[in-house]
């Protein structure tokens, strides 16, 4: 036999052991509600190549590819187990394992190390959380993706209605095939059909009213079934209190809006400052995309080596707010054809970060210019350091924060030479530090961090949105503090 058949036969055994995990992991997401992650990175859903690839991901921990061979027992140790509402990350269950000296079984080592979530400390299964989407663009539309993706246990988000203005004929079935098929991020995973006269869209199974209204004092959610839902706000119509606290109609208990908050509107990075959120809060703002892409690296950055001022330029893609075409616009250069021109823009992510970090004491301005690519920017973060360093040590660092840290769902780690800004399309991450970018000369560190300015955010909307409606479940091992 020849190495090429041997690599071959290696590769058909590995999609075995492969398609033998995804009912273990559909069982346990559908029954238990327990998310299995491989480094934080969610296995539910997921086909047997994109399995194996998130395998081959685990090269950054030790240089070595993680096979399934040696992840397989762990999920077969988690379907004996009398598991509650959790996310189990088979990853970092593999690699404390490898580092543990006591001899125990695969079975007795997950038991142990998941015990958080068994027995009288598991938590118990609610109803779920009516969710409500005002506005339907961009954000919104792969909001709904995220919601109607996670609702395989029926007891976690339930998207209930999308909230919008009437569009004229057909606007029901515009907007469902909007939502079927993007430009950018591809086809919907799963079957959609409407029913124009109850004014419904069946995604997944998921029963999603939409509901015609100009503004928020026209609707009582009530009439809908609709109870103690979050609303999303994605319009960025209203930005402050007094404007967002027009949705608390009956049926909605919170709102939470896309864009930057204004005035006492907590800005809010998941990861970074979602804690500090009081239970009674009903008002509260995910920040731009740009804060949540530079405040966890730079917040990882600050606690590691001390931050004393910094600057962060965003290379942005262009959106839906620029001119296709030269046209009048209320600001002076976004006025200017978006798709063909470099357009220096405002930003007001570096003011947003001493909402979401108050205890960060460095000044940090910012600057923005949006380039002609659909998706995916990058933030460059300049940073004066509180002590001097190295390169080595920089990215050893951000390494482990990307793969062992409380902020491990915010920031990725890439090592690839040649990545260029499509490669991260579909990110969940807040941002990505680009390895071969990073330059660090004494007590000064430029780190490139890219990320997918409508995926990423989104993924860290939903992250907040779960915080607040309790459904955010414990991670088990835990990560590292």
């Amino acid at each position: 036999m020849t190495v090429n058949d041997d690599s071959f036969t290696n590769w058909k055994n590995r999609e075995e052991i492969a398609e033998s995990m995804i009912p273990l992991i559909g069982k346990l997401h559908r029954e238990r509600d327990v998310t299995v992650l491989l480094h934080s990175r969610s296995l539910v859903n997921k086909s047997v190549v994109s399995i194996l690839k998130t395998h081959r991901f685990a090269r950054q921990i030790g240089g070595e590819e993680l096979s399934v061979t040696e992840t397989l027992p762990f999920v077969q140790a988690l379907t004996t187990l009398d598991l509650g509402p959790s996310q189990i990350d088979i990853g970092m269950l593999a690699a404390t394992y490898k580092a543990d000296d006591r001899g125990l079984t695969v079975e007795a080592f997950t038991a142990e190390a998941v015990a958080g979530a068994t027995g009288a400390n598991k938590i118990e299964r609610g109803e779920g959380r009516d969710v409500v989407l005002y506005g339907f663009g961009r954000i919104g539309r792969l909001v709904a993706r995220l919601l109607i993706e996670k609702s395989g246990s029926g007891n976690g988000l339930r998207l209930r209605a999308i909230v919008v203005r009437g569009g004229g004929d057909q606007d029901i079935v515009k907007r469902a095939s909007l939502l079927r098929r993007d430009s950018i991020h591809g086809q919907f995973q799963g079957t959609i059909t409407v029913d124009e006269a109850s004014s419904t869209i069946f995604a997944n199974g998921n029963a999603i009213k939409v509901i015609y209204a100009n503004d928020p004092s026209e609707i009582d959610y009530t009439a809908y079934g609709i109870k103690n839902a979050i609303l999303i706000d994605n319009t960025g119509k209203w930005r402050d209190r007094e404007g967002l606290s027009e949705h608390l109609r009956p049926g909605v208990d919170k709102v939470v809006l896309t864009a930057p908050g204004k005035g006492d509107v907590p800005n809010i990075v998941h990861g970074v400052n979602h804690d500090t959120l009081k239970p009674d809060e009903q008002v509260l703002s995910c920040a731009s995309c740009t804060t949540n892409a530079i405040v966890p690296p730079l917040k990882a950055m600050d606690d590691e080596f001390g931050v004393l001022r910094g600057h962060v330029e965003t290379v942005h893609s262009f959106t839906n707010d620029q001119n296709l075409l030269d046209n009048y616009h209320k600001s002076e250069r976004r006025g200017r054809s978006a798709p063909l021109n470099m357009v220096i823009t405002e930003t007001g992510a570096a003011s947003a970060v001493a909402k979401a970090l108050p205890d960060l004491k460095a000044k940090i301005s910012g600057s923005s210019i949006r380039v002609p690519v659909p998706d995916v920017s990058i933030a460059i973060l300049n940073l004066q350091l509180g002590r001097e360093t190295s390169r080595e040590e920089v990215l050893d660092y951000l390494r482990d924060v990307s793969l062992t840290s409380p902020l491990r769902r915010q920031i990725d780690f890439i090592t690839a030479p040649d990545a260029v800004s499509s490669d991260f399309i579909g990110s969940r991450h807040a941002s990505i530090v680009d390895a071969g970018a990073l330059k660090v000369d004494g007590d000064n560190a430029i780190l490139y961090l890219w990320y997918d300015n409508e995926f990423g955010y989104s993924c860290q909307v939903i992250r907040v949105v779960q915080h607040v409606s309790g459904v955010e479940y414990p991670t088990f091992p835990a990560p590292a503090v």
